[in-house]
């Protein structure tokens, strides 16, 4: 049997990308583990970041792109939630968030887990979950966040769909999430947010869902989230996963190989974009662990036009 073994990635949308570097890895004190581009806009940087070694599940990417704000409404991924492990991390983190200015939330009980809401410069909305300490997590020696307190990897998304229906069929039938609960939404208190599971489930393998027909559609841009990915833990996987979609008839992109990774994507049927991405090779298979994310990493298809293509990027500030 198939089965999707957690978040595997989360791509969103930035318009400002050096100031989106220096939030997340000085801020919030995340490794960039892949510097590269979008393999289908070159002239765009895609940037991955990540814990200490790019462990897959911790992954928060983005797309430099010159868009206006997101038109928040539904349709669309609203929420990303990342983990830390205990109360007092999160104390530790609203201190460190207001101190830098960032607009942030109370520390608050989410669907049983303690919760710091916050909102990254261009207002992407995340969220800072208390995990217990559980999944793989490999710390970033040089991140400027103590090791007891740096960001673990993805939590739960959240989705937000015009009708429940279809998108929890497709969740349920096709990806074979397993529904475990529900809570109230915490902006929205009428509102009922569904999760399910992959998986042995845990906060790093959840999907939130809720209906809000009474919302507007949202219109993608910079700080907007554009896709979600799952995790396949390996290719041989995959290949059945591109069969079986292919079964049910499904149109999708086919098996995308990104290097890094192989994807395959869809849309479910509220239009959000979803992608199932390997666990294999993984990032350091073009270069060294100790060093990723230091230098310009193209696959090989690209490497020939590296010349051109890092004459078209802007120089991304170092800090320190």
């Amino acid at each position: 049997m198939l089965t999707l073994t957690g978040i595997h990635h989360v791509t969103a949308i930035s318009a400002d990308i050096r100031r989106n570097y220096d939030f997340y890895t000085r801020v919030l004190g995340m490794r960039l583990v892949k510097r590269t581009v979008n393999q289908d806009d070159t002239s765009a940087y895609h940037l991955f970041y990540a814990d200490g070694a790019g462990t897959p599940g911790s992954d928060l990417t983005f797309f430099d792109w010159p868009l206006p704000r997101e038109r928040r409404g539904t349709h669309s991924i609203t929420r990303t939630m990342l983990r830390v492990n205990g109360a007092a991390s999160l104390e530790w983190w609203a201190k460190r968030l207001r101190a830098e200015g960032v607009q942030t939330g109370d520390i608050t009980e989410r669907d049983g887990r303690l919760t710091l809401d916050l909102e990254d410069p261009e207002g992407q909305r995340l969220s800072l979950i208390d995990d217990g300490g559980t999944g793989t997590f490999v710390p970033w020696e040089q991140s400027p966040v103590p090791p007891e307190y740096q960001i673990r990897g993805l939590g739960p998304v959240m989705l937000s769909v015009a009708r429940l229906g279809l998108t929890d069929a497709v969740l349920r039938m096709v990806l074979g999430m397993q529904p475990q609960r529900t809570y109230p939404h915490p902006d929205f208190s009428n509102d009922t947010v569904h999760v399910y599971a992959m998986g042995n489930g845990g906060p790093a393998a959840e999907v939130h869902v809720v209906a809000q027909p009474h919302l507007p559609p949202a219109q993608a841009g910079a700080g907007g989230v554009h896709h979600v990915a799952f995790r396949v833990p390996t290719f041989a996987e995959h290949t059945a996963w591109a069969q079986r979609l292919r079964e049910l008839r499904i149109p999708n992109s086919g098996i995308v190989d990104r290097y890094y990774f192989r994807s395959l994507y869809f849309r479910e049927p509220n239009g959000i974009l979803f992608e199932l991405a390997t666990d294999e090779p993984g990032f350091a298979v073009d270069e060294p662990a100790e060093t990723l994310g230091e230098r310009l990493a193209l696959p090989p298809f690209l490497e020939p036009h590296r010349h051109v293509i890092e004459a078209g990027l802007k120089p991304l500030v170092v800090h320190g």
